[in-house]
């Protein structure tokens, strides 16, 4: 089993942190918890827990002071992006001089190094599948796609939406994608007139299209683009952002409101409260877009926006609470919704999708 190194956040607190500890440990009967390392911490207080956290069988691992010089900004949908930052390169170096002070790093590989090594049966995802390229289950009859190896056919063209209204991808989800064959070629919907030459595929994900609205809306060239791949059925990943943009109109907390792309035949509106937050699984409720019916992903969703038209092919629970409302539109060769799915829950959805991206390019 593979040691955990428990993350604390001190600020505020005191001894009060070891009983934290204790309640980790209890919370499990195999917890696996080894060490604690102690964030926004002071070294008086982190030695004053020593005793305490050794008496339970756990390391104290150091502490990271408060480090103002290396603060990051957040926003309304989390930190921002490094390439936003300025001089954010110097304040992770700033960052790595405080952690190689005041955290036991050498500790903390041979910790590292005590794990015993990983057995590939480990590695199987939730559908079962360890070679991402064995399809065991059959391809939606809708989409009839072949069933030959992606990858003997070489690199597929996919345009990946890039820029400030589209930022947000796990990047698991683009390995997964090139593994599977894809060339992954960036465009922008703000300033670029046209969708790259030659794509057989689109991906739109996650961002701040919120913000960039009007220059969105202007780009009239385009969204045309976009509305014809739709219509000659090119396959369309669009999750969070990316499915905002896919709407008739957005509107923002000015009141204002801009027409989009008008694939999704709706509109999305702010609330003023986080929408649906949190981890989620999802299950197809009949076979659509790159899945069939009972199939499942796995994801989260964190939004402030709503729209009048979620789709309803996907059923969506949160673990635990029991929770579920209806999301996605998965009609044709378009997999549109709020959640941010994470794709290696399910390899079929993206072996799936590649092989009618291929079909494009043939």
């Amino acid at each position: 089993s593979v040691p955990v190194v428990l993350l604390l956040d001190g600020k505020g607190a005191s001894l009060s942190l070891a009983a934290i500890v204790k309640g980790f440990l209890e919370y499990k009967d195999d917890s696996r918890i080894a060490g604690v390392i102690l964030n926004r911490c002071s070294p008086v207080l982190a030695e004053r827990l020593r005793p305490a956290l050794e008496e339970m069988g756990v390391r104290l691992y150091g502490c990271l002071p408060e480090c103002e010089e290396a603060r990051l900004d957040s926003r309304h949908l989390g930190l921002v992006l490094p390439e936003e930052i300025e001089g954010f390169r110097q304040q992770l170096q700033k960052l790595a001089v405080k952690i190689e002070a005041s955290i036991d790093v050498e500790g903390l590989l041979e910790l590292a190094q005590s794990a015993p090594p990983l057995d590939s049966t480990d590695l199987t995802d939730s559908t079962g599948l360890t070679d991402l390229t064995d399809l065991t289950q059959s391809t939606s009859k809708t989409l009839a796609p072949p069933k030959t190896l992606v990858r003997s056919f070489g690199p597929i063209p996919i345009a990946i939406a890039k820029d400030a209204a589209f930022c947000f991808y796990y990047q698991e989800n683009l390995h997964l994608l090139e593994e599977m064959g894809a060339k992954l070629i960036p465009f922008s919907p703000l300033t670029d007139s046209s969708l790259p030459d030659g794509i057989c595929g689109l991906l739109l994900g996650g961002g701040y299209p919120e913000n960039h609205c009007q220059r969105l809306s202007e780009n009239h060239s385009m969204l045309q683009a976009i509305r014809k791949a739709h219509a000659v059925s090119l396959p369309i990943l669009a999750e969070c952002g990316g499915f905002l943009y896919l709407h008739k109109e957005l509107a923002i907390k000015d009141g204002r409101i801009f027409p989009l792309a008008g694939i999704i035949n709706g509109r999305a509106y702010p609330l003023n409260r986080l929408s649906r937050f949190g981890y989620i699984e999802v299950q197809a409720k009949e076979t659509m877009a790159f899945l069939e019916k009972g199939e499942l992903l796995r994801g989260h969703e964190f939004h402030y926006w709503e729209s009048t038209n979620n789709g309803e092919q996907m059923e969506a629970k949160k673990p635990g609470t029991g929770q579920s409302w209806d999301c996605v539109h998965g009609t044709g060769n378009l997999f549109a919704g709020f959640p941010h799915f994470y794709y290696p829950s399910n390899p079929k959805l993206i072996k799936r999708f590649m092989e009618v991206c291929k079909c494009a390019r043939n």
